[in-house]
């Protein structure tokens, strides 16, 4: 009885370790990986598409996806996420497919077309923008 309780307690200890680590971005949101380069940025509260972006560039800079000139993706624009039940995302790619690579550069914030992209640099200045904004309010 003893060793299948222990058995139980270390399975239920490993369980999360063998699920796909969760990112906590620096503006509160979940980053999801789904490959070593394509990840979901969940949005269940309705966030603004600068947030998503700040949250794709943590990510992205935080997991070491970034170089020169690297740029950010959207596979999947704003819909059901396809990770979490009952949530909204938008899937991204460091790694773009050929139709997507041909995607004109974006300088607009959207998250509402596929192939929509920006540098990672201009991303993470949505998070520094938005932590000002809240800081302001105190």
């Amino acid at each position: 009885m003893r060793l299948s309780f222990t058995f139980v307690i270390c399975a239920a200890l490993a369980a999360p370790v063998l699920a796909a680590p969760v990112y906590r971005a620096i503006n509160w949101l979940y980053v999801v990986p789904v490959s070593a380069d394509t990840f979901e940025v969940i949005d269940d509260r309705g966030e603004s598409a600068r947030a998503i972006w700040c949250a794709a560039a943590d990510y992205v800079r935080a997991a070491g996806l970034d170089g020169v000139q690297k740029r950010i993706y959207i596979v999947e624009p704003r819909g059901p996420s396809q990770t979490q039940p009952n949530v909204k995302a938008v899937m991204f790619t460091t790694n773009p497919d050929a139709e997507m690579a041909n995607t004109p550069s974006s300088y607009s914030v959207s998250v509402n077309r596929r192939g929509e992209n920006l540098g990672v640099g201009h991303a993470y200045n949505f998070c520094v923008s938005l932590l000002e904004e809240r800081f302001d309010r105190f």
